[in-house]
């Protein structure tokens, strides 16, 4: 929170400080204890409030009734609460006022008992009062002691009743002079909108000091803010509750109520997304086309213009996220559906295009109903032509992200909205090709609940990942860094101080926290976007460690490869601290019952390791994620079928240097083990694991991969979806894939399964990880009949982490310190933390086609 904020908050409090008193005379706090109030301001009971509403509704002019600090000389006694006996007498001597006209009016915004209890209160001092209901709710207790009641809406809910709109329509249809707050209500005593709305109608607002004594004092609930205009208010589409656009933009255009995303303008995105005063918009103004001679599309378009201000659905230019210069693109529903006609097209194609020379990532917006029906097969052709310069993008070695917003359908979807090197989701959004209806229509069925959502969407590997709006900023900024970002090059300057900067992790979290904000998001529409005119934003040098076939680095490139030797040195004290020839650990399996007896008549320690690496308390791929990298972000699907839990992968930082990772996990407790199918990936998961190595190769990231899982699943499903292709075409690609590749085989290795992540320039285990053609069990049952013989099979397999290094099927063991990792973990995890650091330092320093050549080598020689 800034100063500003706090000081904000400060002064709110101190208008809200309270005193009342007792029966003798003396000041009293909340909790009645006496202490000293100099701090405090004034208390108000409901006695006063009510002389006071009297006074302004005659148009008298208002005495000051409540108690001051420097005025306690003064004060004369005041009377006890009223009795219960005393309600009644009151009640009758305020009858006649109530009755008439003049009588001041309170809304009671509370029901049940506690609505009862301030009805009571509130009417014993003669209010007329006002209490709401709801058509679910239209006999509630507090309906009984009121006056009126007045509808506040269909369903009772906290929501409802601490909707801003909904209390104030309420209040102004009561005719209400003061509005008492209690309930779920209460919020709205710290809602400035509110209050400053509730102050132009000329009413009141108290809070009560205590909730279950509404005579002992209330809080007058004040604000500085200035009123919006009347009427700016928005309902959601989801549950139907209004709130004012001042609401909505602190909340990032989400419902406070239900959750629900609302759609957002094209400007509100710039606004929301990109930092204050850096966009330059591109191709405004481009000629509209009627290629059918459509009647009234001429009309319809020129309307559009004028009630949103907005030339086409599409917004394209340059922006800076946390001071990384970007392409990007903005499209709008409030345009058409933002459907895509040839000026559309045209707009994001120029993106694409002026982004590939200028050698930016462009980012770019979905929100679409599809091809624009107006123009035909024209509009038809647009998905051709902005997939042309799509793929120009991409093959210049640059970064595309496609964020999917509410709704992105049709044409759209089946073009650049699904091309994007990472595609992200907002919760919620409406995703699809074909329409529901359309659906329906055709095969006659009911469609599940959540089709063509984001969810659904994520569920079926078709998107990386869904965002949440607070979040998306956040996330858009470390994927850029990502993929512009190199260790060896200055990669971001700062043109208005000819500072030169090196982007990393730490560099763009602080810029996101500290330096680089957005336009004012609470002014939507308000705020003026940069133009030509804005200041300058650093421009990013696109200069990848990526080589065609038979390029080779220079001395120059050799040298200015990542250099993490220095700090992996300290980290490993000399190669046999990290790397050492394994200890027996008898009995050492601890954590799992029956583990260190079974241990200790272990016969070999193959089999001793087979029972450590099986140990459920063992780290599992995810904690060597977490203390091995930063940033990680995780991407999810294999944009076919599905998204398999059972493999982990995602983009990160190894120090200064993006890499690329790829993990088997098994979960670290049951439920998580039961969701990741404890660690046997289907085919999916290893067509996910292809799709981003493919993706490292374009950028020329590094990818490191952790092993540890029995093997590939074997069942019906994954044979019907082609489990042993999805092996093959991983072997096959990892054999040619023009990046350094690392893998770490954390626990079991298990055949094929773990072997589809393991065909890398080096290899390594750790000190109880092992490695096999098959399970002991397996291999017992097929060769000797007995599964019972597992331990002699983990023997003759020679399974174990040593006896796989001296066979040369691995380069390196790596220690998992004094004791086994699960009782070690970040030691294990510092280790292999050096080993990858380590062995990436040796491979970067190497032209790509010598590690190629090295890795043919290593494996022709078996």
């Amino acid at each position: 929170m800034g100063i500003e904020e706090k000081a904000a908050q400060a002064g709110k409090k101190h208008k809200q400080r309270y005193v009342t008193f007792g029966s003798d005379g003396e000041m009293r706090t909340a909790a009645g204890d006496g202490r000293d109030g100099h701090d405090l301001s004034v208390g108000y009971r409901l006695q006063s409030i009510f002389d006071e509403a009297v006074c302004r509704s005659r148009s008298q002019q208002v005495t000051p009734n409540a108690v001051e600090i420097g005025a306690l000389d003064s004060f004369t006694e005041a009377p006890l609460p009223p009795t219960r006996q005393s309600l009644r007498a009151r009640a009758a001597r305020a009858s006649a006022g109530r009755a008439g006209a003049s009588a001041p009016r309170a809304l009671v915004m509370a029901q049940g008992t506690v609505g009862r209890s301030y009805a009571q209160a509130v009417a014993a001092v003669g209010f007329y009062v006002v209490v709401p209901f709801t058509a679910d709710n239209r006999y509630d207790m507090a309906t009984r002691e009121a006056d009126a009641a007045v509808m506040l809406g269909t369903l009772a809910s906290p929501q409802l009743f601490a909707n801003a709109y909904a209390v104030l329509e309420c209040a102004r249809e009561a005719q209400a002079h003061v509005i008492f707050l209690g309930g779920d209500s209460l919020p709205l005593a710290d809602v400035d909108t509110f209050l400053a709305r509730a102050n132009a109608a000329g009413m009141k607002v108290y809070r009560p000091v205590d909730a279950q004594y509404p005579g002992f004092a209330w809080v007058l609930c004040e604000t500085d803010k200035a009123l919006a205009a009347e009427g700016d208010w928005q309902a959601c589409a989801q549950c139907g509750l209004v709130y004012d656009r001042d609401t909505l933009a602190a909340h990032r255009g989400i419902c406070p109520g239900c959750g629900a995303y609302l759609r957002l303008t094209s400007r509100q995105r710039i606004q929301d997304v990109l930092d204050a005063d850096s966009f330059e918009e591109w191709d405004a103004g481009l000629p509209q086309t009627d290629p059918l001679g459509f009647p009234g599309y001429e009309d319809k378009l020129a309307d559009l213009r004028r009630k949103t201000g907005l030339d086409e659905a599409v917004c394209t230019g340059v922006g800076a996220i946390a001071g990384l210069r970007t392409a990007v693109g903005f499209m709008d529903s409030t345009f058409f559906m933002g459907s895509m006609g040839s000026v559309v097209g045209e707009k994001v194609t120029r993106l694409f295009e002026r982004a590939t020379e200028e050698g930016l990532p462009v980012v770019l917006f979905t929100a679409s109903g599809g091809a624009r029906m107006q123009e035909g097969l024209v509009s038809l052709m647009q998905m051709a032509k902005v997939s042309c310069a799509v793929e120009r993008h991409g093959e210049a070695g640059l970064f595309y992200v496609s964020v999917l917003t509410d709704p992105t359908t049709g044409g759209v979807t089946a073009s650049f909205a699904m091309e994007g090197d990472v595609i992200l989701a907002e919760p919620q959004a409406l995703i699809g090709f074909a329409g529901q209806r359309v659906i329906r229509d055709t095969i006659r069925q009911e469609l599940p609940v959540g089709f063509q959502t984001a969810e659904f969407a994520l569920e079926h590997g078709l998107i990386d990942a869904i965002v949440a709006r607070e979040n998306l900023r956040d996330v858009l900024a470390h994927l850029v860094a990502l993929h512009v970002a190199r260790a060896d090059v200055v990669a971001l300057v700062d043109e208005r101080h000819a500072q030169e900067k090196l982007i990393t992790y730490e560099a763009v979290a602080d810029t996101l926290a500290n330096k680089m904000r957005t336009y004012n998001t609470v002014t939507y529409d308000l705020a003026a976007i940069g133009g030509a005119g804005a200041a300058p934003i650093g421009g990013v040098p696109m200069r990848l460690w990526r080589q065609s076939p038979g390029e080779t680095h220079g001395a120059a490139d050799a040298g200015a490869a990542t250099s993490m030797a220095a700090a992996a040195e300290d980290a490993m004290a000399g190669d046999a601290a990290a790397f050492v020839e394994p200890t027996s650990y008898a009995g050492a399996s601890a954590g799992n019952a029956g583990d260190a007896e079974a241990a200790s008549e272990a016969p070999n320690k193959a089999w001793e390791s087979v029972q450590l690496a099986r140990n459920t308390h063992r780290p599992t791929s995810q904690a060597y994620i977490d203390g091995v990298f930063r940033g990680f972000i995780e991407l999810h699907g294999d944009r076919a079928f599905a998204d398999d839990a059972a493999i982990v992968a995602g983009v990160a930082w190894l120090g200064s240097q993006p890499v690329t990772v790829i993990a088997q996990e098994k979960g670290a407790d049951l439920k998580e083990r039961i969701r990741r199918n404890f660690g046997c990936p289907q085919p999916e998961g290893y067509r996910k694991a292809l799709r981003l190595m493919r993706q490292a190769e374009k950028f020329g990231r590094p990818v490191i991969c952790f092993v540890d899982t029995q093997g590939a699943f074997c069942g019906t499903e994954a044979e019907e979806r082609g489990q042993g292709n999805a092996i093959a075409d991983n072997l096959v690609a990892m054999a040619g894939l023009r990046v350094p590749v690392i893998s770490v085989l954390l626990g079991e290795g298990g055949s094929g399964g773990a072997l589809a992540l393991a065909l890398a320039d080096r290899v390594a285990m750790l000190e109880h990880a092992v490695y096999s053609v098959l399970s002991p069990e397996g291999f017992a049952s097929i060769l000797w009949k007995d599964r019972t013989r597992a331990a002699d099979a983990a023997a003759v397999m020679k399974m174990s982490a040593a006896e796989a290094c001296d066979m040369n099927i691995v380069d390196a063991v790596i220690s998992e310190g004094t004791e086994p990792a699960h009782k070690n973990r970040d030691e294990a995890v510092g280790n292999v933390r050096a080993y990858v650091e380590k062995t990436l330092d040796e491979l970067l320093a190497l032209p790509i086609d010598d590690v190629l050549q090295q890795r043919y080598r290593r494996f022709r020689s078996f």
